[in-house]
């Protein structure tokens, strides 16, 4: 293949396009952030100003220096900007709930078919209505064909980049506003196949639309089956083989840039085999949800502002001069958006769906954005639509996805969703903010003894119903405890699977090899009933010592065998300042919220005797801290509809911990450790070890390797903070 060079000056051109769209989208998406508007609009409205509307007319020359009409040169930038939006996509389909999406299906069903046919068929009369001077070379029929196609769809990207940027994604609206621009997509772009076909031949190609149609239905089922099924074992063998997230991003990305090449060869754009991909990764068991957010990141700084801008790079509003032109605009925009309106939301009522809800779906889809533009462009190239239609299309479509943002801000502040929505809401919510207690997979080693069935009960209890679990039994005799730990599992999907091994060793090396394989946590009985005497035994030892994740270490108490049937009755856990605490009242308050328990928050502040070296202003101080301490995690308790007992003592805590435990008579006691090291055998530190000893109840202790808290509360934090 002969690679033709280009010249070094085209390469100049293009960097210096890339820094100044991005740095314009960026600094006017932070402007919209300041004033409350989300980022896209002034994405959007960067194209504006730096094309021939206003850069274009304040400094002439050097627009045409900057944005020359050589193909090759506005080719390279707008293959930088699709390469973003598809990557936006994907994270959008990572976020995509198909099981809500699932449960609103009859919705979906109206809104979609509701949203694409009365656009249409109102663009289709204002097609035949138009006057001449905006029609093209084509005949009246393809034109007025063109107008309806460019009514009727809707922008995914920019639906997407809206939504996200408002943290409306997760409403319920929000996943039927995604999932029924899609179906808009794909109508779309199919419709567009047609006309452009209808444009060239002067005649519709209604079998190369069937063909399409079959082929995209096709390559979605194949998605979700055999697909699958190819990304499950491409992520699992890279995870095994190569640790890390640089793999697992390699395939992601790969993953999705062949979804979108596939869909592109079937005559439908990219973005929607990015879609599709991205809810794909997301079932996947393998899958490390970090990888969203370095995504996620990437997408947002760089390449999604790119996209967004260049869309009104073409745009030239000095044509609004004209009377004709304006007032056309202003019946196209309106005909557009009292035809989404009305579609989505009598799509959503005859659904059943309240009727604020309906209007947000019909705000939603009217954002048309730079889709619009490319049939605009299609039908301006095919000499269908003339410089002044396209003119018309454009603005259409930047105006409508300027005015979707504000409108969603007001309809979403001023109705909040159903009772059910909020409480799901509010757990997510909830769930975001944890450090531990959150969506994901949970491992269950399998040995002897009830710590085993207990720990299998409190995750059960604790983590979120739609997170699964896998029970493994490491060896042959862990085989019968294995079947009995499934057994417990009542609220979640559970697999079990064995590893067995030559001999013991091979077995715990590819235990832990296993976890690595896309869980969240480990939660394993602390030793074989039994078989030692031993605080640990070498299992639950070589998980801890090996273990890149959080273990959730079990001790059964005298009523285990009752509490394996009733859960817990009284939840005790102290409360201390440190992130391994945070993650264990993650566990109690889950856990209580769950079995309906009663809980007991506890904190034992250091005897005032101890402190009277550091004077009555510490001593003053101490008890502050330990009343805010307390009262803190009271608070987060609540948030789950709880009713904390608070308990505050001061002395030691090696004796006044069993003591409140004895007072309250708690059936479970859910501690916290760092992991230290200590001449080759994980050590849980003195005041746990000590107390695991005394406590007549069963013991839960959430122990963490060294920085991986830290680590995890870094990204809350940052995935919590808007840019």
């Amino acid at each position: 293949m002969r690679i033709e060079p280009i010249p070094e000056h085209v390469f100049l051109v293009f960097w210096v396009e890339l820094v100044v769209l991005v740095g314009v989208a960026r600094a006017l998406g932070a402007l919209m952030r300041r004033i409350g508007q989300p980022a896209v609009v002034g994405e959007l409205a960067a194209g504006l100003l730096l094309g021939p509307s206003v850069f274009g007319k304040l400094a002439p020359g050097a627009a045409r220096w900057l944005f020359p009409p050589h193909v090759v040169q506005s080719g390279m930038i707008t293959a930088v900007g699709w390469v973003g939006i598809v990557m936006l996509l994907a994270v959008t389909g990572f976020e995509t709930d198909l099981g809500l999406v699932r449960q609103l299906g009859s919705a979906l069903a109206s809104v979609a078919v509701l949203s694409i046919a009365l656009p249409f068929a109102l663009g289709l009369a204002l097609g035949f209505q138009l006057p001449h001077t905006f029609v093209g070379n084509s005949s009246r029929g393809v034109f007025a064909g063109f107008v309806a196609t460019a009514l009727s769809i809707s922008s995914l990207p920019v639906i997407a980049k809206v939504l996200q940027d408002l943290r409306l994604t997760r409403r319920n609206f929000g996943q039927l506003t995604l999932a029924a621009g899609m179906v808009n997509d794909v109508v779309g772009w199919l419709l567009l196949g047609v006309l452009a076909s209808a444009a060239r031949s002067g005649a519709i190609g209604f079998g190369r639309l069937g063909l399409t149609i079959l082929a995209v239905a096709l390559f979605v089922l194949g998605a979700f089956t055999l697909g699958q099924r190819i990304v499950d074992e491409l992520l699992r063998s890279f995870r095994k083989r190569r640790p890390g997230m640089t793999s697992g991003l390699s395939i992601t990305l790969l993953v999705v840039f062949t979804a979108g090449a596939i869909t592109q060869a079937l005559g439908v754009e990219a973005v929607l085999g990015a879609f599709v991909a991205g809810m794909v990764l997301a079932r996947s068991r393998y899958q490390d949800t970090r990888l969203v957010e370095r995504v996620e990141t990437m997408t947002n700084a760089v390449f999604a502002p790119v996209f967004f801008a260049t869309a009104g790079l073409r745009v030239d509003l000095a044509l609004l001069g004209r009377g004709d032109v304006l007032l056309f605009t202003a019946v196209v925009i309106a005909v557009a958006s009292v035809g989404k309106l009305a579609g989505g939301y009598l799509g959503a009522r005859l659904a059943g769906l309240p009727r604020q809800e309906g209007f947000a779906l019909g705000v939603g889809l009217n954002a048309r954005g730079a889709l619009e533009i490319v049939v605009a462009t299609v039908g301006l190239g095919l000499g269908v639509l003339n410089t002044r239609m396209y003119t018309v299309v454009v603005i259409m479509a930047l105006a409508t996805s300027m005015v979707a943002p504000p409108l969603l801000r007001a309809i979403a502040s001023a109705w909040r969703g159903t009772t059910e929505e909020r409480e799901r809401l509010d757990r997510e919510q909830i769930y975001s903010e944890n450090l531990l207690v959150r969506p994901g997979r949970v491992l269950v080693p399998a040995q002897r003894g009830e710590g085993t069935l207990l720990a299998a009960k409190i995750v059960d209890l604790a983590w979120p119903s739609d997170s699964p679990a896998t029970v493994i039994a490491a060896d042959p005799a862990g085989a019968s405890a294995a079947d009995g730990a499934t057994a417990v599992f009542e609220r979640r999907p559970v697999e079990q699977e064995e590893l067995g091994g030559a001999d013991a060793l091979d077995a715990l090396d590819a235990l832990t090899e296993h976890v690595g394989l896309g869980y969240e946590v480990v939660a394993v009985g602390a030793r074989e009933t039994g078989i030692s005497a031993d605080l640990l035994s070498a299992l639950t030892q070589s998980l801890l010592q090996r273990s890149a994740l959080p273990v959730v270490v079990v001790w059964a108490g005298p009523h285990a065998r009752q509490q394996l049937g009733d859960g817990f009755r009284r939840v005790l856990v102290p409360v201390v300042g440190t992130l391994p605490n945070r993650a264990a009242q993650e566990i109690a308050f889950a856990l209580a919220a769950a079995n309906d328990a009663d809980l007991v928050v506890a904190h034992v502040a250091p005897d005032d005797a101890d402190l009277v070296a550091v004077g009555a202003d510490a001593q003053r101080s101490g008890r502050i801290a330990s009343r805010g301490l307390v009262t803190e995690a009271s608070q987060l308790a609540r948030r789950l509809g709880l009713r904390p007992r608070a308990v505050t003592r001061a002395g030691s805590r090696s004796r006044e911990i069993p003591a409140i435990a004895a007072d309250v008579d708690a059936d479970l006691v859910v501690l916290s450790a760092e992991l230290r090291a200590a001449e080759g055998t994980a050590f849980l530190g003195h005041l746990v070890e000590r107390m695991i000893g005394v406590l007549d109840a069963t013991v839960a202790v959430v122990v963490t390797p060294p920085g991986w808290l830290l680590a995890r509360s870094e990204a809350t934090r940052a995935s919590a903070t808007p840019e």
